[in-house]
């Protein structure tokens, strides 16, 4: 399947939050996309999800799917999903926030959210529970590796526009957010404070004066080489939200299991099934960097690599 359109608040982060020293007004809509006939919605076992098994008897590899910081359910990644269920794969398309009776803010979002995912696809009877990967865009990339590295079951992870540390905690109203993205036990997990605003650089600026505090917060590093598992990871060299490329670069160096696939006129759309080449949607993908063209060029380079790169990972 190829998508003729891609969910907006996926390509129009580039507003904000207070953590980066400035407000916005403008508030991704929060989606709960329905499954469809592909699929069931599933609502136990503490999470809340999309669940598309793989097609034909017998147990096949399983993906847990996770979308970027405009939370929910969206319908951007259910397309993903369901691209990756026709390529033999069972996906949990797994909402962390912004789904009723989660975190609105993104702020302490539960790591034992994730854990539960990965339990509840182990029990399917269409899953190979040896045989799990992980698939995240954006914040759900960062979610990805660092869920992947506290479960050495997990044998494959693919990151679109990754990042090499865990972020200070965020809100799309503006409101103030102290403390961490992430939690573990009730507690704040370590993470890396943002840097300045420059207006003259853009969203990235944040992330950019992050990194140079880096040194002196190495406790916020994804500790990707703690995980066994074959990690891919697509990233654009003009992505304006945050630098996923030069990130992407920092992870290689700590685990030799990593490979980088980088495009330069991509950005922060990078990922994911290509569009139609005359999809009304194809301007959209260069919202944060890179020409339309470009971004979607990538696509259609990257997105085959991705499929095949979980099916070699996750071979019997």
């Amino acid at each position: 399947m190829i998508p003729n359109r891609i969910s907006l608040p996926i390509v129009m982060l580039a507003a904000m939050t207070s953590a980066a020293g400035y407000s916005q007004s403008w508030v991704p809509p929060i989606e709960m996309a329905e499954p469809g006939a592909a699929g069931a919605r599933v609502t136990d076992a503490g999470i809340i999800a999309n669940y598309l098994p793989a097609k034909g008897e017998g147990k096949h590899p399983a993906i847990l799917l996770l979308g970027g910081s405009e939370g929910g359910l969206g319908s951007g990644a259910l397309q993903m999903a369901v691209d990756l269920q026709s390529a033999g794969f069972s996906v949990l398309q797994l909402s962390y926030y912004r789904a009723p009776g989660q975190p609105v803010a993104f702020s302490r979002v539960p790591l034992e959210t994730f854990d539960k995912g990965i339990s509840w696809l182990k029990r399917q009877s269409a899953v190979d529970k040896r045989r799990i990967a992980i698939v995240g865009a954006s914040k759900g990339a960062e979610a990805a590796l660092v869920v992947a590295s506290r479960h050495k079951e997990v044998k494959a992870v693919v990151a679109g526009m990754p990042s090499a540390y865990m972020w200070a905690a965020f809100s799309w109203d503006g409101s103030d957010q102290p403390g961490a993205s992430w939690s573990l036990g009730g507690k704040d997990v370590p993470f890396l404070p943002y840097g300045e605003f420059d207006p003259g650089i853009g969203m990235a600026s944040i992330y950019i004066g992050g990194l140079r505090l880096a040194g002196a917060h190495g406790d916020a590093a994804i500790k990707i080489e703690r995980s066994p598992a074959q990690v891919l990871l697509v990233c654009g060299q003009a992505d304006a939200l945050w630098p996923s490329c030069p990130m992407a670069d920092m992870l290689r160096a700590r685990d030799h299991n990593v490979t980088i696939l980088a495009y330069e006129d991509a950005g922060h759309a990078v990922f994911g099934p290509p569009l139609a080449d005359d999809s009304k949607s194809l301007p959209l993908l260069a919202s944060l960097g890179g020409s339309p063209d470009g971004n979607n060029r990538a696509r259609k380079d990257s997105w085959p690599r991705v499929i095949a790169f979980l099916r070699g990972s996750l071979k019997d």
